[in-house]
């Protein structure tokens, strides 16, 4: 396995111009190759209405001349958003990116199944396991996976508490009911604990890696400070139990990035030091 970053998370937020070199130097000062790469690295929305060819040139090259490379491009939005019209511009806008995966040098993007809250995806909301929410999800992906063949991409899908597909038994079956192998996992450990279950995380843990094991295309690396909610703590800073949590990683035979985020820049370089404690570089 290879210890991996976001770029975002040496993004400065309040420079006029974008600095594609700044952070690809930042993080290549950490010994890191790696890279979780988002439009907002362009001073564009994270999905863009479009991407100059230009810009994806740029970005390119610059990952060429370091030695780095793009292990995903983020692509998400709240795929179970109540409103139709909401989805309609969320698929748009993933076909942007999609059409610039290649070019970039990537061939995962990273979604969202989402939630029906209004106000982030990201936010829990009690009709998420309900059959319509389901339904829009799934309807919403099955036009993904269609824009994933044009583009000869795949798409990374999560696991988390908060969203519709809230567990790896749901992930599971998600990835039987389309039947796509366009579809593959993004693993985060520190974001499948209901409310009440952090006592049992081991026997979770072995739960996800045996329904989703053999379809992980990326994993995280951020850490939790409690259950019931997504992981938003740096890696090795919270209550993972991360000697099992990568342990499971690598008996399941995943060999990609595993990827740091949740944590600041100056947070950056104990997390890789953690990473590498486990043996991974």
């Amino acid at each position: 396995m290879q210890i991996g970053i976001f770029a975002t998370t040496f993004l400065k937020p309040n420079d006029a111009i974008p600095d594609v070199d700044g952070p690809l130097d930042q993080i290549g000062a950490l010994g890191v190759a790696a890279i979780s790469y988002d439009a907002l690295c362009l001073g564009l929305a994270s999905m863009p209405d479009a991407i100059d060819p230009a810009q994806v040139g740029q970005v390119r090259d610059a990952f060429a001349a370091r030695g780095q490379w793009m292990a995903s491009l983020s692509a998400t939005f709240n795929m179970a958003h109540p409103d139709p019209a909401a989805r309609a511009t969320g698929l748009r806008q993933l076909e942007v990116l999609a059409a610039s995966a290649h070019p970039f040098g990537t061939d995962l993007l990273t979604l969202c199944t989402g939630t029906r809250s209004l106000e982030s995806m990201w936010r829990f909301h009690p009709e998420n396991s309900s059959a319509e929410a389901w339904a829009d999800m799934r309807s919403t992906m099955e036009q993904a996976i269609a824009i994933a063949e044009t583009y000869d991409v795949r798409l990374g899908i999560e696991p988390e508490v908060a969203n519709v597909v809230a567990s790896p038994r749901l992930a599971r079956r998600l990835l039987d009911e389309l039947g796509s192998d366009r579809l593959t996992i993004v693993m985060d450990g520190a974001n499948i604990f209901p409310a009440g279950t952090l006592p049992r995380q081991r026997e979770i843990l072995d739960e996800a890696f045996d329904l989703l094991g053999s379809h992980i295309g990326m994993a995280h690396a951020k850490d939790l400070t409690r259950d019931g909610a997504a992981g938003n703590a740096a890696a090795g800073t919270g209550l993972l139990d991360y000697g099992y949590y990568i342990h499971l990683l690598k008996q399941s035979g995943f060999d990609g990035a595993i990827v740091l985020h949740g944590l600041s820049a100056t947070q950056a370089p104990d997390c890789v030091a953690f990473l590498k404690s486990f043996g991974l570089s």
